[in-house]
């Protein structure tokens, strides 16, 4: 029996729309609809992203929004699309890309874009099929509301949904539909697309789009000789670097930074072969697909600054000087280094900064490294220390306990003037408690394939606030086990 009553054929779910995007014209996207998926089901939701959106307090409960969440009914106010845009996947410029498998339903009156993404072919999903798979749409789920609950810039997701339909990957899988939301989902790509190809003209209109929209005070600054093109460049590159300083400071690994899966917001975008650090290894590689370790965790901050290089490259036209192009990057090299000092301190409890705190992160990564130590755990257990004077549980996670102790006293040291429960309530809010651990987004996908969404739900309360204890679900917080170690993610979904 279907969903839908006969007489239904569009969903109006209380939001107004604006042409945002799809302003900029044909040559930037095309018009097509989704590809409905059948009986769909509730995977996940968030609340918060529906407050947001301005959504009604109801609207979960009726199957037409399930229907059109899910890109199998069209949504009143709507005219979908995809985009066109370009890219060096892996170091190697790719050509022509686009959105392969996520179909903008449009810009709300707030500002936000929403996308859905495994809504079917489209003219850029060369050969795909425009589809994506439960596991994959489960874990962009869960940790884009993850890095929202840790305060890291992101796009955000506001439900999954599920069909029976089958999609083929190494194997027969589930097929299901992300609702993405973000204030843009533009990425370094669709300017590399119009550059690469000599489109001066359309590459002017999407840089004198976002800088309008996004930058505004970059129409009006004295850097540059009031280029707002560099400008631009060099607000892009800020943000950017204050990002890769939060995702090496909370252990992320993105594992496909290909310059379409950067933002131009300096959004983390994109969760494919995604990993939270279980013990600490700087050179960890969390793609599978990832064969020469171009995105190893510690090679992070500088695939970025190549990226934003690219970048420039393609904003060269519009910048007019090489040499301003390259000067609007320089920023990049002081923002990430102060940022990421400033985010470590916050997580060694200190509210200013001294010559010697360089020395004291360095040699917390350099043991955490060396005996490849639990990086969540270990701060958090730092933060208790903090709170009740007892390193036993810290301590015991090093079999180099002599050199723990010696940092430890450096540590303790320059805390001597420190008030303390100051320090704690700092190290509180900076060393969460509960990150997306592969092996837990595992067990909520194997459950969610026999229809068990509670471990999805389950999850994402920990995760919108992570920050704080939740008696009972210290479960969630512990060591991982030995076998997810043996858990294998690739860019395949």
């Amino acid at each position: 029996m279907s969903l839908l009553a006969e007489d239904t054929d569009v969903a109006d779910l209380g939001l107004r729309w604006k042409p945002g995007f799809a302003a900029l014209g044909p040559a930037f996207l095309t018009h097509l609809r989704p590809t409905p998926l059948p009986d769909p089901y509730w995977v996940g939701h968030s609340e918060a992203v529906a407050r947001e959106l301005g959504l009604p307090a109801d609207w979960r409960q009726s199957d037409i929004t399930l229907a059109a969440l899910t890109g199998s009914l069209p949504i009143a106010g709507t005219n979908p699309f995809a985009t066109v845009y370009s890219g060096h996947q892996f170091g190697v410029w790719a050509g022509q890309l686009g959105d392969g498998r996520a179909i903008m339903l449009g810009e709300t009156e707030g500002g936000l874009e929403v996308q859905l993404k495994g809504a079917g072919r489209t003219p850029y999903s060369r050969g795909g099929d425009g589809r994506a798979v439960l596991r994959s749409s489960i874990r962009e789920f869960l940790c884009s509301e993850a890095m929202h609950g840790l305060g890291i810039p992101t796009t955000r997701a506001l439900s999954v949904t599920g069909s029976d339909a089958r999609v083929f990957r190494e194997e027969p899988e589930s097929a299901a539909v992300v609702a993405r939301v973000a204030p843009s989902f533009i990425r370094f790509g669709h300017f590399e697309h119009f550059a690469a190809n000599q489109r001066e003209g359309e590459l002017r209109a999407l840089a004198d789009y976002v800088i309008d929209r996004y930058y505004p005070a970059c129409r009006t600054t004295d850097r540059f000789n009031g280029n707002a093109y560099a400008g631009f460049l060099e607000a892009v590159s800020e943000r950017t670097a204050a990002l890769l300083a939060q995702w090496q400071a909370v252990g992320f690994c993105h594992g496909v930074m290909n310059t379409d899966n950067m933002s131009i917001l300096g959004l983390t975008i994109d969760y494919g072969p995604f990993q939270f650090l279980d013990g600490f290894d700087p050179r960890h590689i969390c793609n599978h697909s990832d064969t020469s370790g171009r995105y190893a965790f510690n090679q992070q901050p500088n695939v970025a600054y190549w990226n934003l290089f690219c970048l420039a490259q393609a904003l060269l036209p519009l910048i007019g000087d090489q040499e301003v192009a390259v000067a609007a990057l320089e920023s990049y090299k002081t923002v990430f280094p102060n940022a990421f000092e400033a985010r470590m301190r916050a997580k060694l409890g200190l509210a200013d900064s001294a010559e010697s705190d360089r020395a004291l992160i360095e040699g917390a990564l350099k043991l955490l490294a060396a005996g490849k130590v639990d990086y969540t755990i270990f701060w958090r257990r730092l933060s208790q220390y903090m709170a009740d004077g007892n390193a036993e549980p810290v301590r015991d996670m090093f079999l180099d306990r002599a050199g723990f102790d010696t940092w430890l006293l450096s540590f303790s040291e320059r805390h001597a003037q420190s008030v303390r429960s100051e320090a704690t309530g700092l190290m509180l809010r900076s060393n969460p408690k509960y990150v997306l651990r592969n092996h837990l987004g595992q067990q909520a996908i194997e459950a969610a394939g026999q229809k068990d969404f509670s471990g999805v739900a389950t999850l994402l309360t920990l995760l919108e606030t992570p920050f704080e204890e939740h008696p009972g679900a210290n479960a969630y917080a512990g060591f991982p086990p030995d076998w997810a170690s043996t858990i294998e993610i690739s860019c395949s979904s």
